[in-house]
């Protein structure tokens, strides 16, 4: 097992420079509100009357944040949507926000296709390639941006982004009231929260490191309500490819409805589960109270669990908090088990073979 003590010791097994680009991650926030802010978006883009996302992996992660998050005050339907086509419903009068951080993503740009041939509005997130081409060649608006702040260049470490890009986007066509300084906010406590998870903040007092100890030679279940779900879902992919770990997401409500009845069997399956219960005070009132709960009967059932409580002010910054918080505990874990994060060979070897 590898040393987590400090900047030095995790760099010795991080060769790809993951901990760089969480370092990195407020930068990354700060050039797309930047940047998304200055586009020109056309104006009847403002009247969707509904707006679909689509992207693959890491990629369709910002929007699934950004849905989990504004649920409940956006102006319009957001689905996000993870295939080659998009659905019938899609027209002239849909927002189409197409995602995809090389520009080459095969099922993305052949949603991108259905969704121009489908007349919808259409907006593009990338760095370049094909999509790139295709906007330029049809005159669409899109952010094009250089990741200077992503040293890794992994789609999943440039999530600060494509989260911020989807919501600058929404926001300057009044979908969403994110204001800059929203995102000043955000920012700030970015940098703050990179002294407290940070490789070079003790052990014991910092809690991705204790998370991470308490996660390796477990499988992660995670479990989020509400606007952290989205984030949630982001912190279960960075186990999945920083940690190489197999790992599971729930959410509140819905897991008291079916998932404690299935901690009994098979019964080896106790030793190796370890719920993370993501706490947050701007949960509604419903949900609250049954996390408490939700924690008596997992522990019940013999099974390790710790709770995390978001410590933010607002569910905007909260997303953000959650996202630095799991980036660095997938990093931890990763140099736990003595691997570097930055690979992905199966999922390399996948894309080889198709």
């Amino acid at each position: 097992m590898s040393d987590i003590s400090s900047h030095n010791a995790v760099k010795k097994i991080d060769k790809g420079g993951i901990l760089d680009s969480i370092i990195a991650l407020p930068h990354q926030v700060d050039a797309a509100f930047r940047e998304v802010s200055k586009i020109e978006i056309p104006e009847q883009y403002s009247q969707a009357k509904n707006i679909v996302v689509t992207g693959m992996g890491g990629s369709a992660l910002g929007g699934r944040i950004i849905d989990a998050l504004t649920l409940g005050t956006i102006r319009a339907p957001l689905e996000i949507f993870t295939e080659p086509t998009l659905p019938k419903y899609v027209n002239r009068n849909t927002l189409v926000i197409a995602s995809s951080y090389s520009g080459n993503t095969a099922e993305t740009l052949s949603a991108l296709e259905d969704a121009i041939d489908k007349k919808a509005m259409v907006f593009g997130i990338c760095t370049g390639g094909k999509m790139e081409e295709i906007l330029k060649k049809k005159k669409l608006p899109a952010y094009v941006f250089t990741p200077n702040a992503n040293p890794s260049n992994q789609p999943r470490m440039g999530l600060g982004y494509s989260i911020t890009a989807v919501a600058t986007v929404l926001s300057k066509l009044k979908f969403i009231d994110f204001t800059h300084s929203d995102f000043v906010g955000v920012i700030r406590l970015m940098g703050e929260l990179m002294a407290d998870f940070g490789p070079d903040s003790p052990n014991d007092k910092n809690s991705a490191k204790s998370l991470a100890l308490k996660l390796k030679d477990k499988i992660p279940v995670i479990i989020a309500s509400e606007h952290l779900v989205g984030a949630g879902h982001a912190f279960k992919n960075q186990l999945n490819e920083n940690s190489k770990t197999f790992s599971l997401l729930f959410d509140i409500p819905e897991m008291n409805h079916h998932l404690l009845e299935g901690l009994k069997n098979p019964a080896l399956a106790k030793k190796f589960l370890y719920f993370l219960l993501l706490e947050s005070d701007l949960y509604s009132a419903e949900i609250k109270k049954r996390y408490p709960v939700s924690l008596d009967v997992i522990e019940q059932n013999g099974v390790g669990a710790s709770v995390y409580k978001l410590q933010s002010d607002t569910k905007l910054q909260q997303v953000y908090e959650l996202l630095v918080l799991g980036s660095f505990v997938s990093l931890y874990l990763a140099v736990l088990y003595d691997i570097d994060p930055t690979p992905i060979p199966w999922v390399d070897y996948f894309k080889s073979k198709l």
